[in-house]
């Protein structure tokens, strides 16, 4: 049993090695996007599949209409300003830091006393027209991701993840904990459980580092192994040929002392970090997509705040006068101006545990919804659901599936003369009546992309996909799986073997 450990021990860890080492690096860049937001990578360099064509990859979430014939188009390729044909474009992102991932923009808003407000992942930000330049305002809260913003009577309000942001007078902010839901359980989603436990936010700050230090452990790990590799069969040629090779055993020495000593002492963390990991995308993903468990006490998951890190997106229906909120536990309402617990509709219209991309109402009762699920016209008080781009009944599965439909909606442009656009994340524009969206020009096609993006590409597997297409999803769970294997055998190699 120990020589077929130790066989493959090696082989599977040379296998894995590169893929485990990206995974490390760009862990470490996705637990610190604020430090790395100023990088960008040249597309150029990219395959072919993050280049933008069609306004796909969620160039676009939404429009904005400044007047008659201005009109804002806004999304991860920042601010820009266009006119009613959107054949023109000019670059609206003056005042923004340096970095495409400090111009991502989640919403949009031009208030009824014309003020213009941009809520981004890094914070929220006022145009002011006199200088033509956007200022950052400084928000009350720790959390300065904006997820959406509205207004209603005259206030604007300002959704972060966990927290609604209300202002009394311009710029007096009032931060609000929304009451809980009526069906509140004190639980959260097993998904956001892992996802928090992997990234070391389960503990904060110091939880974040402490992942950055695993991840520094598996890059020490594989570069030892690679090191004892590479020397085992140097060693054997220079034996042959009778070459001292006194130096290569004194580096072997050190590096497997090290390399076995580490191991065995994270290994316990490697596993927990390692299988959180592969839960987190499909197909593992898949069975605990919906799954609640209790609260971990003492962690960040804690928090008495029944919203926490769930808040995705906000409407203000004025017919009905209530707040519809789109969330990651459903869709629930407040006709009382949040002073009451959120009513959650009887009848849920599907979307994407990613979160709603867009919510738009059309007729009393009658709302767009749309999410990587795709894009359906939801009856909210009869629960009658039809796809909006087939004109189908919507039939919900009986079975827990894929958290991704046909089309993959990250957007929709609404001030179109020709009609309304959605923007899918792989097909780009288009539209149901056939109508041709504008060509995606040069300038805008040319943005580069975050590095933190770029990391997210490799750790979550997808920039295999150039090269294996659709086999890509296996490559976390196989790369998971493999490193499972490193880890126990490793450790019985060492227990067996070295120990004393």
């Amino acid at each position: 049993m120990i020589k077929f450990f130790k066989k493959y021990h090696k082989w599977l860890g040379v296998i894995v090695t590169i893929v485990l080492i990206l995974f490390s690096i760009s862990g470490i860049v996705l637990n610190h996007r604020d430090a790395f937001s100023d990088i960008d990578v040249n597309r150029n360099i990219l395959p072919n599949d993050f280049k933008y064509k069609n306004w796909n990859n969620a160039a676009v979430k939404s429009t904005e209409k400044i007047n008659n014939d201005s009109i804002i188009i806004y999304g991860n390729i920042g601010i820009w300003l266009t006119d009613s044909t959107f054949n023109k474009f000019k670059d609206f992102n003056a005042g923004f830091p340096e970095g495409i991932d400090n111009k991502k923009i989640c919403k949009i808003k031009l208030t009824s006393d014309k003020h213009l407000f941009a809520g981004t992942f890094l914070g929220l930000y006022e145009y002011n027209f006199s200088n033509s330049k956007w200022t950052k305002v400084e928000l009350p809260t720790k959390e300065q991701r904006i997820t959406d913003i509205t207004e209603a009577e005259g206030k604007l309000l300002i959704m972060s993840r966990s927290h609604i942001i209300k202002t009394s007078d311009y710029l007096k902010f009032n931060v609000k904990e929304l009451p809980k839901p009526e069906d509140y359980d004190n639980k959260i989603g097993l998904f956001k459980t892992l996802w928090v436990i992997h990234s070391g936010e389960i503990y904060g700050e110091i939880g974040r580092y402490f992942v950055d230090f695993i991840a520094l452990v598996i890059i020490f790990l594989s570069v030892t192994g690679i090191i004892l590799f590479i020397n085992s069969y140097r060693i054997k040629n220079r034996q042959k040929k009778k070459v001292v090779v006194s130096n290569i055993k004194k580096t072997n020495r050190w590096n497997l002392k090290w390399h076995n000593k580490i191991g065995w002492i994270t290994s316990i963390l490697l596993l927990i970090t390692t299988i959180t990991g592969m839960f987190l995308r499909p197909p593992l993903l898949i069975p605990i997509a919906n799954s609640k468990i209790g609260k971990i006490p003492y962690t960040e998951l804690a928090s008495p705040n029944p919203w926490f890190d769930k808040l995705r997106r906000v409407l203000y229906d004025e017919e009905n006068k209530r707040y519809i909120v789109a969330t990651l536990d459903g869709f629930y309402y407040s006709d009382d101006n949040f002073n009451s617990n959120l009513k959650k509709f009887k009848f849920q219209p599907p979307a994407s545990v990613m979160g709603v991309t867009v919510i738009k109402k059309l007729k009393k009762n009658t709302y767009l919804i749309g999410s990587f699920m795709g894009a359906f016209i939801w009856h909210s008080n009869t629960g009658e659901i039809i796809d909006y781009i087939t004109k189908k009944p919507y039939i919900k599965p009986k079975k827990a599936g894929s958290p991704i439909g046909k089309y993959k909606i990250t957007g929709m442009a609404k001030d179109f003369t020709k009609g309304d656009v959605f923007f899918d994340y792989d097909i780009g524009a288009f539209s149901i009546n056939k109508n041709k969206f504008s060509e995606m020009p040069i300038q805008i096609e040319k943005q580069a992309l975050s590095l933190w993006n770029l990391a997210l590409e490799f750790h979550t597997g997808r920039i295999y996909g150039s090269l294996i297409g659709d086999f890509y999803i296996l490559v976390v769970p196989l790369a998971g799986l493999m490193m499972i294997f490193i880890v126990i055998s490793g450790f019985v190699v060492w227990f067996k073997r070295h120990r004393k």
